[in-house]
């Protein structure tokens, strides 16, 4: 394995791969400045994207691009990085799009992350630009933004989208597509660094993700090849864009698979099946909650949802009563588990050869263009076209990938004689919460300061509605009773984003340790466990 800099980026690099994707197809080496230009000529009328009553064709999409692309090629040199914080709106796919046009890094933030997360991931990437609602939520974006600004030495320029009025530190997204003007497009190298995405590790920060123009076009190859999609199919895209989900099927999917991308800024399951029936939606994306909250809604009604074709469920630990309850209700559909990571998007394809295939609900699916094997320990590990090129910090690289080139995923399964891979557990810490990471050591050094705590140990628990829940457990000060309240006062005063709280608390007078000192977290789950029967 070599390091390959482009644009400024230094890239994990293995040119036999590297030939091997290009010769399968799956690196077809042509971006989105490519294809849209092509598009919008060929079929400028075809939809590309709908949101509320907005429906983008790829004649405006195209345009609107072009516009915003040329501001930011005046303001950020090729290889620079452009974030946005925004719910599931259309303005994010011109954003993304233009950021390709001006040969620039898109980095898509969660709109729930509060000022600890958003600041550090702003400095990690060196955004140059950022692009936020003025408020969602009842949250005031903008004031966030500008006080994270004005504490950074060379703070992004803050543009505030769907605001009310001028907002001071601000430029207003509307009035800068009406002034600029639409001028040449700069065409990325497609090896070049297409996104950086962070998720949460168990370093106790987020970690930068880098994907490729090359790696996400197979990715989504993949997904056309397996998930039975063709050209004017529908996805409800109800998963925040700026998880690696959401962004391919907003983004990607309407120019590389010819898909209609439907938009759902707040999810609600009689809203996302009203959505479902009115948009015709014949495919969906989703952690357990949303299969099980469309499923009841649409139970509620009588709706069978005969336009749905594929419904892929992960995230999170999924029961297999779930899919064969869903594949049962849904008639037309195909319902199936998954597995991945942002690392290694879309691991496996899930079981959808045939409709209702047991190995659908009972395991994770099999490999597509990855390759998947199991260490001696049973870690999963991968690697494939669709793969991270690499971390924006090359630290996070150690020991996560082992010296064949695939990705260690510190989780662990099973391999059955048919090649279908069953997740069993994890070896790394991490929390899954409705489809959200969470680092318990980052949480856990935050609250080991608090006056109330001497020791602390976050896990995660199963929960029916969430996936897991973040128990705290804790040996208190002398006379103090920490509480759920209490912790979420004092991570809130951090500027912790809020589902990182923990959701229960159970104190103990002393935490199991090893002979090194460290807490055995097996076994406080155990316990816990045996607890809630």
């Amino acid at each position: 394995m070599t390091r390959r800099e482009i644009e400024g980026w230094s890239l994990r690099w293995d040119e036999e791969r590297a030939q091997a994707a290009r010769r399968e197809g799956w690196w077809r080496d042509e971006t989105l400045a490519d294809l849209v230009p092509r598009l919008a000529a060929a079929e400028p009328d075809r939809l590309m994207l709908v949101e509320g009553e907005v429906r983008l064709s790829a004649g405006e999409l195209h345009e609107r691009a072009l516009r915003l692309g040329t501001w930011l090629g005046e303001r950020v040199a090729p290889g620079g990085v452009v974030s946005f914080m925004l719910p599931n709106w259309h303005e994010a796919a011109t954003i993304y799009l233009a950021a390709t046009y001006a040969g620039l890094v898109a980095n898509p933030i969660l709109p729930s992350l509060r000022t600890r997360d958003t600041a550090f991931i702003l400095r990690d990437c060196k955004s140059r630009v950022v692009f936020v609602p003025e408020t969602f939520r009842r949250f005031d974006y903008a004031a966030m933004l500008t006080s994270i600004a004005a504490e950074m030495e060379h703070g992004p320029e803050i543009v505030v989208v769907r605001g009310t009025g001028p907002v001071a530190g601000t430029q207003d997204y509307a009035a800068i597509l009406e002034a600029s003007a639409p001028r040449t497009i700069r065409h990325p190298d497609p090896d070049a660094v297409r996104m950086v995405m962070y998720t949460s590790g168990t370093t106790g920060r987020p970690k930068g993700v880098l994907h490729t123009h090359n790696s996400l076009g197979a990715l989504l190859h993949q997904i056309g090849a397996y998930w039975h999609v063709a050209p004017g199919d529908r996805f409800l895209v109800a998963s925040p864009i700026s998880h690696i989900g959401g962004s391919i099927y907003a983004f990607e999917g309407p120019v590389l698979l010819g898909s209609v991308a439907v938009l759902l800024d707040q999810w609600n399951a009689q809203e996302g099946l009203h959505l479902m029936q009115a948009e015709r939606i014949t495919h969906m994306a989703g952690a357990t909650p949303f299969l099980e909250q469309i499923l009841r809604a649409a139970q509620a009604q009588g709706d069978h949802l005969d336009a749905l074709k594929v419904f892929i469920c992960g995230g999170a630990s999924v029961p297999p009563a779930l899919i064969e309850e869903a594949s049962a209700w849904f008639t037309s559909a195909r319902v199936s588990r998954v597995y991945g990571s942002t690392e290694v998007p879309v691991t496996t394809v899930g079981s959808l050869d045939e409709k209702g295939m047991p190995e659908a609900a009972q395991t994770d699916g099999k490999a597509g263009i990855a390759q998947v094997i199991l260490a001696p320990d049973g870690e999963i590990r991968a690697r494939g076209p669709q793969m991270l090129a690499g971390y924006i910090r090359q630290e996070d690289e150690e020991g996560a990938f082992d010296a064949a080139g695939f990705y260690r995923s510190g989780d662990q399964g099973a391999l059955d004689a048919g090649g279908f891979l069953t997740v069993t557990g994890r070896i790394k810490d991490l929390i899954i919460r409705n489809g959200e990471n969470i680092a318990p050591k980052e949480i856990e050094d935050l609250l080991s300061g608090h006056p109330a705590i001497a020791d602390i140990a976050i896990v995660g628990l199963p929960d029916p509605r969430t996936g897991e829940r973040a128990c705290a457990v804790i040996v208190p000060s002398d006379g103090a009773i920490p509480d759920v309240p209490m912790l979420a006062d004092y991570l809130s005063a951090a500027g912790v984003t809020r589902f990182k709280y923990p959701e229960q608390v159970v104190l103990r007078e002393a935490l199991p340790r090893n002979e090194a000192g460290k807490v055995l977290k097996h076994v406080l789950r155990a316990e816990l466990a045996e607890m809630a029967v």
